[in-house]
């Protein structure tokens, strides 16, 4: 690869008489590219070449560089110089195409979701923790399951008990246009339903047929207003002000998964969404704040 590269420059100094500094930043740029395509290559057990680069590893490129804290315009210029190194190499016959705009790379100007950093996330949990109580509970299952599903709203008060399968660690979710999907539970996660399912949920039952999962005081399924209810008041209680929504949490969940290593089509899953450039507005949100430590 970096002797294409070493080709392109030449071709830029000599045919189109471009300015030493002009120059040293293209190849400052490009071999960035290159680094991070060779290391990605060895990851996913194939030789790092030109032709092997595609929307997935360009789409784990930008994540690198917002990780890493260059800025929207920074990362902008960094992908417009590897498109005019594709552009050279399409004419050379090296590749056939000219790969599109790596998703995110473009989206500056666009307002990024508004998430949590990890540690207000964990702050949210441990306030749910302070109450040992049926309610307190179901409350504790519900977001720690909110989280880690990255469930919509909808799909979390339409769950019933039958849903979860506490065995095998999977929760069953009906989404939008009636797509199905299965989500896989962290232990913790896990452990806060089976208790809430064994303990807590049949001393808020009131009707021993009732299917829905989380239920209100009176024992009927919660719905959307109750759900956003007790979320907020564990975010005022846990000094996180009123900017907690059920969305803010499902965004966490997918910025949290980007920035862990996890691909593109992965959260694409993980959030059922329908096509993918919906799941790419995630790409331009800042890397999360580690949790602070103890």
């Amino acid at each position: 690869m970096r002797q294409e590269v070493d080709a392109f420059l030449e071709y830029l100094g000599r045919e189109r008489g471009f300015a030493q500094n002009t120059l040293e930043a293209y190849q400052n740029d490009l071999d960035q590219f290159v680094d991070f395509t060779e290391g990605y290559g060895t990851k996913r057990g194939f030789p790092a070449h030109w032709s092997g680069v595609d929307e997935e590893l360009l789409t784990a490129y930008v994540i690198d560089l917002k990780q890493r804290g260059y800025a929207p315009t920074t990362v902008a210029r960094k992908v417009s110089a590897m498109k005019s190194m594709f552009r050279f190499l399409a004419a050379k016959g090296v590749v056939k195409d000219v790969p599109a705009t790596a998703p995110g790379a473009s989206q500056a100007k666009r307002g990024a979701p508004q998430s949590l950093s990890v540690d207000e996330v964990q702050r949210l949990m441990k306030q749910t923790e302070k109450s040992s109580g049926p309610d307190a509970i179901r409350d504790r299952a519900m977001l720690e399951l909110l989280y880690a599903t990255g469930m919509r709203v909808s799909e979390m008060v339409g769950l019933n008990v039958e849903d979860v399968d506490l065995d095998e660690a999977w929760v069953f979710c009906i989404g939008k246009n009636s797509q199905a999907r299965s989500l896989p539970l962290p232990q913790g996660t896990l452990n806060s339903l089976r208790e809430y399912i064994h303990k807590a949920r049949p001393k808020i039952a009131q009707n021993p047929q009732e299917e829905a999962l989380f239920l209100n005081r009176l024992g009927q399924r919660l719905t959307r207003q109750g759900l956003w209810q007790i979320l907020r008041s564990h975010a005022e209680a846990a000094n996180l002000g009123s900017k907690v929504t059920p969305r803010t949490l499902r965004h966490s969940t997918a910025v949290h998964m980007l920035h862990q290593g996890n691909g593109l089509q992965a959260v694409q899953q993980q959030l059922g969404h329908a096509n993918i450039s919906t799941t790419q507005i995630y790409i331009q949100a800042p890397a999360p704040r580690p949790a602070a430590n103890p």
